[in-house]
């Protein structure tokens, strides 16, 4: 089996016969003919079924010839990335956590792309197993995780056993993000307690699905609030925020633009004592390009920028 062959195929099911294949083809019918039975017995299955009245796509004819047609495009594809004078396409993928000082981190770095060439970026904000899923069977490059401190020995034992690379990108803990008008907002010291009578805004898809419920909430927040809105992007949270002034959130930190734009301000609450980690993950096997080390760069500026070690 050769490319010639997969063309041949390709060709003689989009033709529908093989007199009209080989006409397209500008190659005997004899000769297209039998290239195709070669392929056949290369491969020890029947692609076409010949009858009086034409030919027709056997169901392993169909699954071999869906294979060709990808292989096919992907050469095609290569062929044109590296033709004379053809700008080769930049592609980024990185799925993380909703963090203000990330989503800062891709604008910044959303600037230094060529403007002359191609542009293919994904940005994808979700919960821990979801960025890792995503590394591992999503064909994304780049995630950046997120776990309290308490989880650190589990991550790693977990990483390593899937020979994902993880390093360190900022620890913390969470401020309480409100609006200016917030009864709250005026007070030096936000306890626990003073947080029960409002509502808090939080992330739809937080938890740590692979773990017990049982270790997840123990390294959470307090959960006595009895009132929650669960939003899943970040716009719709600050809107919420801004126009609520009975709401609150917990944040990682957040820029005095944003905080500007709508309207809100950032709260220590002294009770809260408990660390989380950022952490950078790509496979193994995966090599960091020069768009990458781009972002990286971007992001430990606007870490250094908004968080404190």
């Amino acid at each position: 089996m050769n490319l010639l062959h997969l063309k041949y195929a390709v060709e003689t099911e989009k033709a529908g016969s093989i007199n009209k294949a080989a006409e397209n083809l500008y190659i005997g019918q004899p000769n297209l003919s039998r290239a195709i039975k070669e392929l056949e017995a290369s491969l020890g299955i029947t692609i076409f079924a010949r009858s009086t009245k034409g030919m027709t796509v056997t169901p392993e004819g169909e699954e071999f010839l869906r294979s060709a047609r990808k292989i096919l495009a992907e050469i095609d594809s290569l062929e044109s990335m590296y033709k004379s004078g053809v700008k080769i396409k930049q592609k980024f993928s990185i799925s993380v956590p909703r963090a203000c000082y990330i989503s800062e981190a891709f604008a910044r770095f959303s600037r230094s792309l060529d403007r002359e060439s191609p542009a293919e970026l994904f940005y994808n904000e979700t919960n821990t197993m979801n960025v890792i899923k995503n590394i591992l069977e999503n064909d994304y490059k780049l995630g950046i995780i997120r776990y309290a401190e308490d989880h650190d020995m589990y991550f790693r034992e977990m990483l390593n056993g899937k020979n994902i690379v993880h390093e360190l990108v900022a620890e913390f803990s969470y401020v309480l993000i409100m609006s200016e008008k917030h009864p709250l907002a005026e007070c030096e010291d936000i306890r626990y307690e003073d947080l029960k009578p409002y509502i808090e805004v939080s992330h739809a898809d937080p938890f740590i699905s692979s773990m017990p419920a049982c270790a997840v909430k123990k390294s959470e927040l307090p959960d006595d609030i009895d009132k929650k809105i669960f939003i899943f992007e970040r716009a719709s949270q600050f809107d919420l925020l801004s126009e609520n002034t009975d709401t609150f959130m917990w944040v990682s930190l957040a820029s005095q633009e944003l905080l500007e734009r709508y309207g809100l301000v950032l709260k220590k609450c002294s009770d809260n004592r408990r660390i989380y980690k950022d952490v950078l993950i790509y496979r193994k096997d995966y090599h960091l390009t020069d768009l990458d080390r781009c972002f990286i760069t971007e992001l430990c500026r606007s870490k250094r920028q908004y968080i404190s070690n």
